[in-house]
C-alpha cells in the first residue's frame, strides 16, 4: 500500500489557481504528508478536446485512481460566472463509479478559487465545488477565523476556503495573506487525514 497523500486537483487558465495549488501543496508537505498536484485538460464546446497524455508544462492530468486512492482532496478552480470552470466539472461528472463504490466517503476535502474581480463570485464558486464533494460523502474542511490572515486580508480569503483576487489582467500575484491561507488549508487537510487514518487504524 502506498503512503497517504493529499490530492491537490485544479484547473488553471492563466496560472493564478496553479500558484494557489502549489502553496496548498507546500502546506500539506509542511504537515508531513505527500502532496500530489494534478490538473484536468481543457474541453471544447463542440467535442472533447484532444489533449496529449502528458501536458507540455505544469502538473500531470488527474486519473480516477489519483482521486480514489487519496487520503484527502484540495479542489481548485477559477471563477466562471460564480461557478467552477467547465473542465473541472466535466471531470467530476465522470466520477460516478467512485460515488457508487463510496470510494471518497469520510475523506477530508477543501476548495480554493481565483477571481479577476474582488467580488466576482469567490464564495459561490467555492460552494459550487463543495456540492459534488458532499454527494461523495467527503468531510469539508474550511478555514477558521482563528487564522488572523482571514481577518486581515484585503485580497482573497473566506471561511469556505482560500481565494485570490488576480485582478482584471490576471497578473496580481498572491499576497502574504492569500499564501498563508493556502498553506493553512494544506496543513488542515493533512492533519485531518492523518487523524482519520489513525482512527481507522
Amino acid at each position: 500500500m502506498s503512503a497517504p497523500y493529499i490530492l491537490v486537483l485544479y484547473y488553471s487558465r492563466h496560472g493564478a489557481t496553479a500558484d494557489m495549488a502549489r502553496q496548498i501543496a507546500r502546506g500539506v508537505e509542511m504537515a508531513g504528508l505527500e502532496a500530489r498536484l494534478r490538473t484536468v485538460p481543457a474541453i471544447s464546446s463542440e467535442c472533447e478536446a484532444v489533449a496529449p497524455q502528458i501536458p507540455a508544462e505544469g502538473a500531470l492530468y488527474v486519473s480516477l485512481d489519483d482521486l480514489k486512492n487519496c487520503a484527502g482532496l484540495a479542489l481548485g478552480s477559477p471563477t466562471r460566472f460564480g461557478n467552477m470552470a467547465a473542465p473541472l466539472k466535466y471531470f467530476l461528472d465522470g466520477t460516478s463509479s467512485l460515488w457508487l463504490s463510496g470510494g471518497l466517503v469520510g475523506k477530508p476535502a477543501g476548495v480554493f478559487t481565483s477571481t479577476a474581480s474582488l467580488h466576482g463570485g469567490q464564495e459561490t464558486t467555492l460552494l459550487s465545488m463543495m456540492l459534488p464533494l458532499l454527494h461523495h460523502g467527503m468531510l469539508i474542511t474550511g478555514l477558521p477565523y482563528s487564522e488572523s490572515a482571514l481577518l486581515e486580508t484585503r485580497g482573497g480569503g473566506t471561511p469556505y476556503g482560500p481565494s485570490h483576487h488576480a485582478g482584471a489582467d490576471g497578473k496580481r500575484a498572491l499576497d502574504e495573506h492569500e499564501i498563508t491561507l493556502c498553506r493553512v488549508l494544506g496543513q488542515r487537510l493533512a492533519h485531518t487525514a492523518l487523524k482519520l487514518e489513525s482512527i481507522r487504524g
